[in-house]
């Protein structure tokens, strides 16, 4: 049976009247779920005795105050499509109750994986998400917590922060949930008008031919060639494409054969903004 909490101690006092062997499993999510989502939920499943998802749109990640306004809110849907899940705990607290009447941001130093691509474009991006992230952690005290590869520098800025701050959580990345034409699952995607729903698989077909150039070409013929694609695309403005060494995210300009790395894309539809990835070795 599912139970939802508003209130961070309701859900604290019914978590800590579990027995201490119970491991908890921890989805945070924006709402507007969809099947990544629910993939993210079933791979905790399996993992773990208990499961909380956290439905909560973080104000203070959000650099552009028309983005949050217009980011899907759906939670009677949401509980809805979690009702069908055994054991599931939801957690839809509102900001004050996060936040605690104090709705800003920490400072978090990331060790640079801040700085780029996301953090270069959305400034403040990652102190939000840092802030939020940490609270959840502290709230609910997972042993595991599973995040989706779609925002893999998001994961890499998470996995610093258990890191840095010696958080007792183990995090588990989750393979990219595509629908079948490719498009990296989203909340975002149901803003799209037909015709640019109809145009984004573009997106990830342009990765994958740019992962095997990457084969045989350099790296800024690789960047040239995806830049010259999105510019005879008349629907889809290119933000930016860069290929980052997975670790330092640092984007690259000469390949090095002991480094992993991977495409990372941000793209336009319209005032929808849309990210992907792709590894590339």
């Amino acid at each position: 049976m599912m139970k939802v909490f508003n209130k961070n101690k309701l859900l604290q006092d019914y978590l800590s009247s579990l027995d201490s062997s119970t491991s908890i499993g921890f989805v945070p999510t924006m709402g507007a779920l969809h099947k990544g989502h629910m993939s993210l939920i079933e791979k905790a499943k399996k993992e773990n005795d208990c499961i909380v998802v956290s439905i909560f749109v973080n104000p203070t990640q959000f650099d552009k105050k028309e983005d949050l306004t217009n980011y899907p809110k759906t939670l009677d849907q949401d509980l809805e499509l979690l009702k069908t899940i055994d054991c599931i705990i939801v957690f839809a607290p509102n900001a004050n109750e996060i936040y605690e009447g104090n709705i800003t941001s920490t400072l978090f130093d990331f060790d640079g994986l801040e700085f780029v691509m996301e953090g270069e474009h959305r400034k403040g991006h990652f102190d939000g998400v840092g802030t939020i992230v940490k609270r959840l952690f502290e709230i609910v005290k997972p042993h595991k917590a599973y995040f989706g590869e779609k925002d893999f520098q998001q994961l890499q800025i998470i996995k610093k922060l258990v890191q840095k701050y010696q958080l007792p959580v183990e995090i588990v990345p989750c393979e990219i949930y595509r629908e079948k034409d490719g498009l990296a699952m989203s909340s975002r995607n149901v803003r799209l008008t037909e015709i640019q729903r109809k145009e984004a698989p573009f997106i990830y077909k342009t990765l994958t031919k740019a992962r095997k150039k990457f084969e045989k070409k350099s790296v800024s013929e690789v960047i040239n060639w995806v830049e010259k694609q999105f510019e005879k695309n008349e629907i889809l403005k290119l933000e930016y494409f860069e290929i980052a060494d997975i670790h330092t995210l640092k984007p690259t300009e000469f390949k090095n054969d002991e480094t992993s790395y991977r495409a990372f894309i941000a793209v336009f539809a319209g005032s929808i903004r849309l990210i992907d990835n792709i590894a590339l070795n």
